[in-house]
């Protein structure tokens, strides 16, 4: 009987290194652009990159493919019609970056809240300013989206006493984080209330857009807005009016419409506005995490037992 040929799709970093060598398991590595005939026959691949386009550009060749694992939690740049309309399983890399997403949720709140940027400035201009800042405990979270990371972020925001609230695909009463969850109609109803609205969403059909400019102005002058799932989720040039009018005390955005953001992008200038380049799950430790998880289910593949973090590739996420 012949090796099982996993492929695995690399990205900047090599992960040879990172990979235990396995028995009935033969491994090969590619980077692209460089050719793909080392792989075109894998049973399997392995898909660093969250913007590789290697298997939709190659898909034809790959008659041998039954599943698929990205190194990332978001899908939409794997999925495509041919894949989803296929047998080959994908699955994901869900509950990796839970804890340090949430860490940085938090983070960006309690920066935003005790104006540790504007801290940081009079510093460097050896600036004595006192001044008042906001506290966090009674002030009302919305988090649009209700997965584990969105759940984690419900949990340490309620241990700084905010009062939480959910938006998830459909409503539903008593959860042990969000109380009561609200279905997307009711976005605007809630962002009225929100000091906080954080967007932590995946790119799917049901969500591209989802935080509209309607959705945007109703958020109180005094909210601030996070987004650390998609930037497609979100109307970006809506959030810019809102913040350079004066409409929105502050934001936050860890994505963007165009990665990476160039230097000469406006939004650098825009006030109020933190910026961060799309690292607010990535800590220090996290390919070996990420190797940990596809190594578990590439022994129970190869078992023939069940995988963790199956995609549902017509929803574009690994329901729990």
């Amino acid at each position: 009987m012949s090796d099982s040929l996993v492929g695995v799709i690399e990205d900047a970093e090599p992960s040879s290194d990172l990979l235990s060598a396995r028995r009935g398991v033969s491994y090969r590595f590619v980077r692209p652009p460089a050719p793909p005939d080392l792989v075109v026959d894998a049973d399997a691949l392995f898909i660093w990159s969250p913007r590789s386009s290697f298997l939709r550009d190659n898909w034809s060749n790959m008659r041998r493919l039954r599943w698929v694992h990205t190194a990332t939690a978001g899908v939409e740049s794997v999925l495509f019609p041919e894949l989803i309309d296929s047998e080959v399983v994908v699955t994901n890399s869900r509950f990796i970056f839970d804890e340090a997403l949430a860490e940085y949720v938090l983070g960006l709140i309690l920066m935003m809240a005790k104006d540790l940027q504007i801290t940081v400035a009079h510093q460097a201009e050896h600036r004595w300013e006192r001044r008042e800042t906001d506290t966090l405990a009674g002030k009302v979270a919305v988090l649009i989206g209700v997965g584990p990371i969105a759940r984690r972020t419900a949990q340490l925001a309620t241990a700084f006493g905010m009062v939480v609230r959910g938006v998830g695909r459909t409503a539903r009463t008593g959860d042990p984080d969000f109380g009561d969850v609200d279905p997307p109609e009711r976005i605007h109803a809630l962002f009225a209330e929100a000091d906080y609205a954080i967007v932590i969403l995946p790119d799917t059909p049901s969500t591209a857009g989802l935080v509209d400019a309607a959705a945007i102005a109703a958020l109180k002058p005094t909210a601030r807005l996070i987004n650390v799932g998609r930037a497609v989720t979100l109307d970006q040039d809506a959030l810019v009016r809102a913040l350079r009018g004066g409409r929105l005390a502050g934001a936050a955005l860890d994505v963007f419409a165009r990665e990476p953001l160039p230097p000469g992008d406006p939004l650098w200038g825009v006030p109020n506005l933190l910026i961060s380049p799309h690292m607010s799950g990535d800590f220090r430790g996290w390919r070996n995490k990420i190797v940990e998880l596809f190594e578990r289910n590439l022994d129970s593949w190869l078992s023939g037992g069940p995988l963790l973090n199956v995609v549902d590739k017509r929803l574009g996420y690994a329901p729990s």
